[in-house]
Parts: structure tokens; sequence; C-alpha cells
């Protein structure tokens, strides 16, 4: 996956707001702190086209990112942000799955969790909102670099548990400040995105000679 072009498109909170559905799209979700537009930046070798904000839970809106023309990157809101409103999570309950059941284009969802904890009762209800829409997921542990390389299996077993997923394996450990697991990332991604191309768009086969 090589990122040629990455700029923001449009924030919406009903369908009426979300671009044409005919790309490819594939959405980032995870709690409000677990590094979700660190990773985004990263991804797109971009320093802020994902704002990380100093204030958890701030972000309540879809945010939709035009990739090389080609394909949608979604950053859906955090959750889990203690002083955000009963309310506030009810109208985000709602916002996924309105999004969920309508985007026929989605194609998967990068499920955040942080490598250092158990996932919390939020992330599993996620988890189970994206499996009740038969939604493809991708579980990505972030900030990696926290823990050694040899004790990483062992977190990753928990989180692996606490999913029910058959293999700790298919978890792809991350971090944004070192790189860890970028190009496995990458690779499963355009995996999600272009799962029947040979040869996938922005990839250098298919680009034409000069």
């Amino acid at each position: 996956m090589i990122f040629r072009k990455a700029e923001f498109m449009i924030s919406a909170v009903k369908p009426l707001q979300y671009p044409e559905g005919t790309k490819p799209e594939l959405a980032v979700s995870g709690r409000s702190n677990v590094g979700k537009s660190s990773l985004i930046n990263k991804l797109v070798n971009r320093k802020a086209l994902a704002r990380v904000g100093k204030t958890p839970g701030k972000t309540q809106t879809i945010n939709f990112f035009n990739i090389n023309d080609e394909w949608y990157l979604v950053d859906l809101p955090g959750y889990g942000y203690a002083k955000v409103s009963q309310e506030t999570r009810m109208q985000w309950g709602k916002m996924m799955q309105t999004y969920f059941r309508l985007r026929e284009n989605l194609k998967g969802v990068i499920q955040l969790v942080d490598i250092r904890h158990q996932p919390t009762e939020e992330d599993r209800m996620m988890m189970e909102m994206l499996n009740i829409n038969n939604i493809p997921v991708l579980v990505v542990a972030t900030k990696a670099d926290k823990i050694a390389r040899g004790q990483r299996p062992k977190y990753l077993k928990i989180i692996a548990d606490s999913f029910k997923m058959p293999d700790w394996k298919t978890i792809i450990p991350f971090s944004s400040e070192d790189g860890t697991g970028l190009q496995e990332l990458n690779q499963s991604m355009d995996d999600i995105i272009f799962p029947d191309a040979e040869e996938k768009p922005g990839s250098p086969e298919s680009d034409p000679e000069e």
C-alpha cells in the first residue's frame, strides 16, 4: 500500500453527509485514547492529517479521508471516555449502527486496542456490533513499543481471549513511535480493500512506466 495522496474530505454525523458510496472504504475504530489519530498519521506519513487531540472524546463525528482517489479511510469517533454523558454515548451508538448498516462499500474495520490492557466492555461491545453487521475486523494492538518484543505474545493472547478470537497471531502489534507493525498493517489493509486485485492500485507494479 503506497499513499500517494491523502486528504480530508468531510465530517459526517448522518447518512446524507457521507461521500458518494462507490469507492472501497476502510474504517478505524477504538477508544478515545488508544492512538487512533497517531496511527492514521503514521500510515499516510503525515504529521497532522488526523488531529491528535489533547482532550479524549472530543471528536464526535465520522471523518472521511480520500486516499489516492481510489478509496476512503474513515476515522470513527472514539468511545469510552468517562466524561462523555450517557446521552452522548447513546447518540454515538446510533450513529455507528446507522453507518455500519447502511455503508455497503465498507470493506472492513481496523479495531484498535491498547496492547498493555485487556479490552474493555466498550471494546467488546464494538466487536459485537461489527460481528452482528458481518463486517470484517482487523485487530491492531497499539503502543507496542511499551512492551518488550518477547513479552508481546502474552499480551496479544489476553486480547484474543477477550474477543474470543481463535488465533492471537492474527492481531498486529503496532507502534506509531517506532513503526512496529506498519508493513504488516499496510499489507493487511491492501488485502481487505482490494481482495481480488492481482496488482493492487497504488502499488509499484500497477503504476505505468514512465
